[in-house]
């Protein structure tokens, strides 16, 4: 598979397609970023598929999103897994990217990070690369939604009481770009204190996620404490599909409905 990737992107910057391609590199033994260019050794490029949940987990969106600031009337590729297309395709949504400036290199995730992630689509509309993958089934939430009420709040309760305010979700999140962020305001979070407050401090991102979280899981994998932050995702994702038919990425010209001003329901 890592041959065809080399192929197109070797094509994408020999014809001057792009100014660059955002993909992967293998550099003293771990897995990292990197821009190619033109004339570029592409030996070191990896796609993260050792097959170990993590490996290709960088936000090599939001890398774009900070380069394609910096040059807005270039084009650039960027290396995409079923997750990061769905990260592309919001952030065109959200105007945090130009379709138009974008190409991208897509490849599937093996089954056995499929099923880890319990993801609905491991793998992009646009394949370069690989083999599809059959979805997983949400277990998580469902094992979840199973227990009572109690029970749900207890484990919340003290799962969020392990957060020491890092801001690493955050900060790692390819949706989160807002210059003002909302969990830095004081009258809502209390700066410096811990442990932070709780339930605000992530069930006010956790709303802010609803309709962009594209199922990642980049912020659990941050999380120095453990806290299952994709389990709080999913559920705020699974709301959003059951009540409005809508999940973050899927549709790629469908808008969310928080978006979306209509006339006020009949009684």
């Amino acid at each position: 598979m890592i041959d065809r990737v080399k192929q197109k992107i070797n094509e994408l910057l020999s014809d001057d397609s792009v100014k660059g391609v955002v993909a992967l590199v293998t550099a003293n033994g771990h897995v990292a970023p990197c821009l190619f260019q033109k004339g570029d050794d592409l030996d070191k490029l990896c796609l993260g598929d050792t097959e170990k949940p993590g490996d290709a987990r960088y936000p090599l969106n939001k890398v774009l999103v900070t380069i394609a600031r910096q040059y807005p009337e270039d084009v650039f590729g960027v290396l995409v897994r079923g997750c990061d297309e769905r990260g592309l395709y919001s952030l065109y949504r959200l105007n945090q990217l130009d379709p138009d400036k974008v190409i991208s290199i897509g490849i599937t995730c093996p089954e056995s990070l499929a099923q880890a992630c319990e993801c609905k689509k491991p793998y992009p509309d646009e394949i370069s690369a690989g083999e599809k993958a059959e979805a997983a089934s949400q277990q998580g939430v469902t094992d979840m939604d199973d227990k009572d009420l109690l029970t749900r709040f207890s484990f919340w309760m003290e799962q969020f009481s392990k957060c020491v305010k890092c801001y690493g979700c955050r900060n790692i999140c390819p949706m989160c770009f807002c210059k003002e962020c909302s969990l830095e305001c004081e009258e809502l979070v209390s700066k410096g204190d811990l442990p932070v407050d709780i339930p605000v401090f992530h069930l006010t991102r956790a709303m802010h996620m609803a309709d962009r979280c594209i199922d990642c899981g980049l912020c659990e994998e941050a999380c120095p404490s453990d806290i299952p932050l994709r389990l709080l995702y999913k559920k705020t994702s699974k709301i959003m599909n059951d009540q409005f038919g809508f999940t973050s990425g899927i549709n790629k010209n469908e808008k969310s409905p928080l978006s979306l001003m209509g006339p006020a329901p009949e009684n």
